[in-house]
C-alpha cells in the first residue's frame, strides 16, 4: 500500500492511497447484507411479537433496528470511501444474507428472543469471520468492526437474558 497520492489522467482528483482488494470488498458486502437483514428482521419481530413482556421486547427491538441500520450505513459509507460499491438491494439481501429467515407470522416473546439473539450472533459471527482479513488490509475498517461487535454482542446478551435461567444452560459462564 502506498501513501503517496498522484493525479489521475481522467480527473483532477488524486488517485487514492488505498484501494480495497476484491476479497476485502466481498467481506464488507457480506457484513453489509447481514446488517440490512438484521434491521429488517428486527422490524418484522417488532411488528409481530406477542406475549409476556411484550412491551419491553417491543421496545428493545427498536434498539436492534437502530443499531443495525446505523451500522449498515456506516459499513456502506466506509465501502464507498475505499472505492467499493455496496449492494443493499432487496434481492441482493435476500440472496446473500447468512441469517435464517424470520417467521412471517406472530411470534411469542420467548421464541422471538431466541430468534433475534440468533440473528444478532449470526451477524456478529460474520463480523468476526471477516475481521482478521479486514484488519490485515485496513485497520481503520477493523475499528468499525470492533464497534459493531461490541454493540451486537451486548444486545444479544441483554435480550437473551430474558430466556435464561440463572446458572443453567449454555453458554457456560466463565469465572475469572
Amino acid at each position: 500500500m502506498t501513501t503517496t497520492a498522484t493525479k489521475s489522467s481522467t480527473t483532477s482528483a488524486p488517485i487514492p492511497a488505498f484501494t480495497a482488494s476484491r476479497q476485502y470488498a466481498v467481506h464488507l458486502q457480506r457484513l453489509h447484507v447481514d446488517l440490512i437483514d438484521l434491521h429488517l428482521q428486527g422490524k418484522q419481530a417488532h411488528w409481530n411479537v406477542v406475549g409476556k413482556n411484550f412491551r419491553d421486547l417491543h421496545l428493545v427491538l427498536d434498539e436492534v433496528v437502530d443499531a443495525a441500520r446505523e451500522f449498515s450505513d456506516q459499513v456502506a459509507e466506509r465501502m464507498r470511501a475505499v472505492h467499493v460499491i455496496p449492494d443493499g438491494r432487496a434481492a441482493t439481501v435476500a440472496e446473500q444474507s447468512s441469517l435464517e429467515p424470520f417467521p412471517a407470522t406472530e411470534v411469542d416473546t420467548a421464541e422471538c428472543v431466541d430468534l433475534i439473539v440468533a440473528a444478532l450472533y449470526a451477524t456478529a459471527g460474520t463480523a468476526r469471520a471477516i475481521h482478521d482479513h479486514v484488519d490485515a488490509e485496513d485497520p481503520t475498517t477493523a475499528d468499525i468492526l470492533h464497534v459493531v461487535l461490541e454493540r451486537l454482542e451486548q444486545l444479544a446478551w441483554m435480550i437473551g437474558a430474558e430466556n435464561r435461567v440463572a446458572n443453567a444452560g449454555t453458554p457456560q459462564q466463565v469465572r475469572a
